[in-house]
């Protein structure tokens, strides 16, 4: 009886398996037809074949590169289609599709080519600026604009310094500030501020208007004020700021050409000048362009989008550290609602080293309006002295749009600007509760 029930057993065992009793199952077989699947920057599908007596597994881990395959009949030879997106990093990128029969597998290479830099404009005719384009070079440039943003932490405005100008004039000391030293960005730092945004102004500052030539004074003392700061283990935020209006003031189609022209010539002499600076160093296109304080126009919102493209594309094509080099673009004005319901990121030949930049005063009879009755803020004050909107819901709700709308899409924001001014006019208990508001705002935002 013993016999019989190993027996039975034995011969159950075999009709599982698929085998009749007295027969060997048939070894698995795995027929690759290539290792190698090489794409160009543009991406493109290519097709490989696999050869095969058993159920096949194919995957791939690259969320770049998507496998297509229909393996119909057992023995069976059969196609795999394998599809590249485009490569818009400035590195050239590979991965693996692993195929797997039983006991058997095999590995195809893929590797795709790195994007290339557009070419620098073909003649001075177009452009006063050739840009001295150097191979790129990711030395101190691996994070992203995302680990940036985290690194940066809370930032201080050189205000009132470097961008003081006027429209025939520029001076440092224009408008009352002494010249900046060392020493000042010694103390920022000292106080807990680990970037700097250093609004500045270059056109007051050419030798050449022709050509839009910045004087080698200039470039040299800009460069001071950025390595008091980077010598810190600083970030610097370096812009475009009024600057005499000529760029923030014209958002229109007459000015289009002519505005862009310029742009590019000064981002293209800024960037070559600043090249060789790690990722400590962002540049920012522009500041706060609008053509009044009121809802734009389509135009206005066109060729303000343009102004922050041709900034891209100058610093880009100036190669070396620039091709990896985070840069900040801004929305219409700088306002959120504005950044909301029209900004769109310039294209880019890298992912992922954009930021948006948007500015807060809000609102604007408490924080700008220094005549203004309005010297309170916060939940905890009431009457006619605090504003009758933009309390800590409005902040919640315009920082929660900018969360929404950008940073849930990849896209991270920087507040570059906004501040309360302080009423140095109040006296009494009318002063010393209006202090109390202002810091509470300012740790609010």
């Amino acid at each position: 009886m013993r016999t019989v029930f190993i027996y039975l057993l034995a011969y159950t065992l075999l009709l599982l398996s698929g085998c009749s009793f007295g027969e060997s199952k048939e070894e698995a077989e795995l027929v690759v037809s290539t290792g190698l699947l090489s794409f160009g920057s543009d991406g493109d599908t290519k097709t490989f074949h696999i050869k095969t007596n058993a159920r096949a597994v194919i995957s791939s881990t690259a969320t770049w590169c998507t496998v297509a395959f229909n393996q119909e009949d057992l023995p069976s030879l059969f196609p795999v289609s394998v599809t590249v997106s485009e490569n818009s990093d400035l590195t050239e990128r590979s991965s693996q599709i692993r195929i797997t029969v039983e006991d058997l597998s095999a590995a195809v290479e893929i590797s795709q080519k790195e994007a290339t830099l557009p070419a620098p404009p073909p003649s001075l005719e177009e452009d006063p600026v050739l840009p001295e384009f150097i191979l790129p070079d990711q030395t101190g440039m691996t994070r992203d604009a995302f680990d940036l943003s985290i690194q940066m932490g809370i930032g201080w405005n050189l205000g009132n310094a470097l961008e003081a100008c006027s429209l025939t004039s520029a001076d440092e000391t224009l408008w009352g500030n002494p010249r900046t030293t060392k020493r000042l960005i010694d103390s920022v730092k000292a106080a807990g501020f680990s970037t700097v945004r250093i609004p500045c102004a270059w056109s007051g500052y050419m030798e050449d208007t022709v050509v839009f030539k910045i004087r080698a004074s200039w470039l040299s003392r800009v460069q001071e004020v950025v390595d008091y700061c980077v010598d810190n283990g600083m970030y610097v935020l370096l812009n475009i700021h009024w600057d005499g209006g000529w760029l923030e003031e014209h958002p229109f189609y007459v000015f289009q050409e002519s505005v862009n022209k310029k742009q590019r010539a000064l981002w293209s002499r800024i960037a070559m000048y600043f090249r060789d600076y790690d990722d400590h160093l962002l540049f920012a296109g522009t500041n706060e362009v609008h053509a009044d304080y009121g809802v734009p126009s389509s135009e206005n919102i066109e060729v303000q989008l343009s102004y922050n493209q041709t900034f891209v594309d100058a610093v880009r094509a100036t190669g070396g550290r620039n091709a990896y080099r985070t840069l900040v673009v801004q929305s219409y004005n700088t306002n959120i609602g504005d950044a909301v319901a029209y900004f769109e990121l310039p294209v880019d030949v890298i992912e992922n080293r954009l930021m948006l930049e948007v500015h807060y005063y809000d609102p604007y009879d408490f924080c700008l309006a220094g005549s203004s009755s309005i010297y309170l803020w916060g939940q905890g004050y009431t009457g006619r002295n605090v504003s009758s909107w933009g309390q800590e819901d409005w902040v919640a709700d315009r920082f929660g749009l900018m969360r929404t709308h950008f940073i849930a899409r990849g896209i991270p924001v920087i507040l570059g600007e906004y501040c309360a001014t302080l009423r140095t006019s109040l006296t009494g208990s009318a002063r010393d509760n209006h202090i109390l508001s202002r810091n509470y705002y300012l740790h609010y935002v």
